[in-house]
């Protein structure tokens, strides 16, 4: 079964880190965000990977080409104007021939089971079955209107009045009867694809039971690298024996003053910590220079930004 990537977006939740490395490419515990959905497809047994790439598209493209990628097969489908979710995935129509296929999101941190996701939805006859979480921050970040094991609405955008703690993980898989509802241009696949399945043979759903977290805005992003450390490493061995690289708070080429303090932080390679320095719950993307006798608290810091966004929590 072939995979879509998605990975074009332009990340603008997440400037100013975005405005010079792609969202795909913003590390999580030292490792890009989009390794993670490598890897979990890599451990589920898929081979064939397609990813579409825009937002400083070239990068993407060099920095996965460069990676030992073994056991992948990845094709690029580069969009010199942005397509979104809809357009994006229609723009790849011949790519995936009569058979189903997997879309997945670039900016998920999760450990969705995909063998049994694919399992339940071959079981169920559906032209398509979305992955839910149950979460209590459902009514803020979109809830999915459900009914009779169906996927009927989202955020009662189709007047239903059906409400439930469950959102959109990200991933899915669809049978090529969506491209039917599909525009060759600027789309959301909500609107078109997924409205247009609901209306045609029915939407299915798995429910998700394990990790997932979004990492697309500033808060999340912070969230996912210093409150959820255990999860890293419990990653850590399968990815690396997936992929050769693992999820680790300090990178081994990074600079640190014998007497910096440094407590619950991601120190990313090439960063360069000064005399005297204390950073706490903070994350250092790669290259930051911190001047000696600098205190970092509560903060995600690139080293391109004029300003330091502090006081997460």
């Amino acid at each position: 079964m072939k995979v879509f990537v998605l990975a074009a977006g332009l990340g603008t939740r997440l400037t100013p880190l975005t405005d010079h490395t792609p969202k795909p490419l913003i590390p999580v515990f030292n490792i890009p965000s989009l390794f993670y959905t490598f890897f979990l497809l890599k451990q589920a047994g898929i081979k064939e990977i397609i990813c579409n790439i825009h937002h400083h598209g070239r990068a993407v493209r060099r920095f996965i080409e460069s990676s030992d990628m073994s056991g992948l097969t990845i094709t690029f489908s580069e969009e010199p104007v942005i397509l979104g979710t809809g357009g994006g995935l229609k723009k790849c129509e011949k790519l995936f021939g009569d058979d189903d296929f997997i879309l997945v999101n670039s900016d998920i941190i999760t450990d969705i089971d995909f063998r049994a996701l694919i399992e339940q939805h071959q079981q169920t006859g559906r032209p398509g079955t979305l992955t839910l979480f149950e979460t209590p921050e459902a009514p803020t970040i979109g809830y999915v209107g459900v009914e009779n094991g169906l996927v009927k609405d989202f955020r009662n955008l189709r007047s239903t009045g059906l409400v439930s703690s469950f959102i959109y993980t990200g991933a899915a898989i669809l049978s090529p009867k969506i491209f039917r509802f599909m525009k060759a241009e600027f789309s959301g696949i909500v609107d078109t694809g997924f409205t247009g399945l609901i209306d045609n043979g029915g939407l299915s759903f798995y429910h998700h039971k394990g990790i997932w977290m979004d990492i697309g805005t500033m808060q999340n992003y912070w969230l996912a690298n210093i409150e959820r450390s255990a999860v890293m490493e419990d990653l850590a061995i399968p990815m690396k024996l997936a992929l050769g690289i693992s999820p680790h708070s300090i990178s081994p080429d990074a600079f640190i003053s014998s007497d910096a303090i440094l407590s619950r932080s991601i120190i990313g390679r090439g960063c360069s910590i000064g005399r005297a320095c204390t950073i706490r719950n903070s994350v250092l993307l790669p290259g930051v220079k911190v001047k000696h006798g600098s205190t970092i608290n509560n903060a995600v810091v690139d080293p391109y930004s004029i300003t330091i966004m502090e006081n997460l929590k």
